[in-house]
Formats: structure tokens, sequence, C-alpha cells
């Protein structure tokens, strides 16, 4: 089968391209081969190239930015998905769109596939709004928190707490709110199932568990055997201010995945541990 992807370069699409390169032959597109928000662009580019299904995972994901460059943020999520999405459904392709956890607003938790989207943030509405203009015409597969071993272009949220712990600062964590951290390798391995078995629905590839910022930050120190009396506390409602809203209970679960196995936390630092050792 032969993917076509944007975003193959980001956190994400990077290791899906070298966990499964050997399962399917990958066409990435740069943004300079490629501009997403150019719809003329899309369609030449697309047009002249032999793929099955697109893996749509290029964004923009700066939460707190896109609060302030909103045009640029819609233009990405919004208008770029949706040339990518009706190209691509114009040349009678299979579409796969990544989006996020951040759809919830954290008020009324688990959320499973059939909950209902709350989007608090731009990142978090323009992200929705991607999802609008597909539904039921393509597959979206909601990831939240995505981290692995290595990634020198951009920190993730565990190599950023990993990191800051080993330069000795003072952090203070969010001890009242829940994320579900979801090991990039889970996504990978669940995404070669959906695309192999692609049927045009909403999945959740999570974690297996959720916890707070700062419990994830205290099994971090522990894995990796680091100073856990520099992780204090705070709350929510402390840690937002001036910022953008994030949901506050993101107890993100899934009730359609039968097919792979997700880490809890403590598994995906493990095995992180173990391929960091391998180096």
């Amino acid at each position: 089968m032969k993917i076509a992807l944007t975003g193959a370069h980001g956190l994400v699409g990077s290791r899906i391209v070298e966990l499964l390169k050997d399962d399917f032959e990958f066409i990435s597109f740069s943004q300079e081969a490629m501009d997403i928000t150019d719809r003329d662009s899309v369609h030449k580019t697309l047009s002249a190239t032999r793929y099955d299904l697109m893996l749509h995972l290029a964004a923009y994901t700066n939460v707190a930015a896109a609060e302030t460059n909103t045009d640029l943020a819609h233009k990405i999520n919004v208008q770029g998905t949706k040339n990518v999405f009706e190209v691509t459904q114009s040349l009678q392709r299979k579409f796969v769109y990544i989006s996020t956890d951040f759809v919830f607003d954290g008020e009324h938790p688990p959320y499973d596939e059939l909950s209902i989207p709350n989007p608090l943030s731009v990142y978090a509405k323009t992200k929705y709004e991607g999802e609008k203009f597909i539904r039921n015409n393509a597959m979206i597969v909601r990831i939240a928190y995505p981290y692995r071993a290595q990634f020198e272009e951009k920190k993730d949220f565990f190599r950023t707490f990993k990191w800051l712990i080993e330069q000795k600062k003072q952090l203070n964590m969010i001890s009242d709110s829940l994320m579900t951290p979801t090991f990039i390798d889970d996504i990978a391995f669940g995404l070669k199932h959906l695309m192999a078995n692609y049927s045009p629905e909403v999945y959740h590839l999570v974690g297996k568990e959720s916890l707070s910022p700062y419990d994830a930050c205290m099994q971090i120190a522990q894995t990796f055997g680091l100073d856990a009396s520099l992780i204090g506390k705070t709350t929510l409602a402390e840690y937002i201010v001036g910022k953008a809203p994030l949901p506050r209970l993101a107890k993100i679960v899934s009730k359609k995945n039968t097919f792979t196995q997700m880490s809890s936390f403590e598994e995906g630092l493990l095995r992180i541990k173990e391929q960091l050792q391998t180096l």
C-alpha cells in the first residue's frame, strides 16, 4: 500500500515512517514540495502522485502560540486540512486525519469515540473544525500527549520534564488535572492496523491510563533515577493564568481499540529506557 503523508518530519510522523517503512511505501511531502494552505499546490502535487491513502498529520500544534496566531492556526489546521481532504476525495483515495484529545473540554470524563467534543482553545477549535467537514467521509484518529525516546527537532512533554529535572530545575506540576500520555510507537502500530483495515470512523489511539502532570513527572523521576524533590505541586487554575485554556480532566479512552495493546505511562517509559540503553 502506498501511503501519502503530510507532517512526515514531525514528532509523530517521523516515528511512524521509521517503524512502518517495511509495511508500507511512504510518499512524504515537505512544506516546500506541497503548501497545504494553497489548494492549487495541493491539487497539482497530489494529482501527479500515485497513492492509496493520505495520512494527514501536518498541523499547527503550538497551543500557546495559536491563541495569538489565530489566522495562521486556522489557515493550516482548517483550510489546509480541507484542501488535502477535498483533493484526496476527488481522486477517490482514502483519507486519515490525525486529531487530538484537546477537542474535549475535560469537564465530564471519560471521553470515548462517541463523546461530543467541546474544544476550549484556538488550537483545539481549529482541529475540531477539521474533524467536522470530514466526519463520516474519512477516518479520524485522535491521539493524546504523544511521547517518544528521541527526536532532536522538538521536545515532547516527557523529554521536556526529564531534561528540566536533569538540569536541577524546580518544577511546579499540576496535580488536580488529568492527561493521557501515549507512547508514539503504540500509535504507529495502531495506525498500521487501521490503515490496512480502513473504515471512515472515529478512533482513539491513546495510552491505557490517565494521570496528573504531577504524577507523570514523578513517574519520570522514578523511572530514570532523577531527583523527585525538585517536583512541586500547583493547580490548573494557577497554571493557566494568562495562558491558553486546557481540558481539566482529559481522561481519554477507546471503545474501539481491540487491535493494539496500548502502554501505560510506566510501561512506555520502561520501553523508552530500554531503547535509550541500546543506542
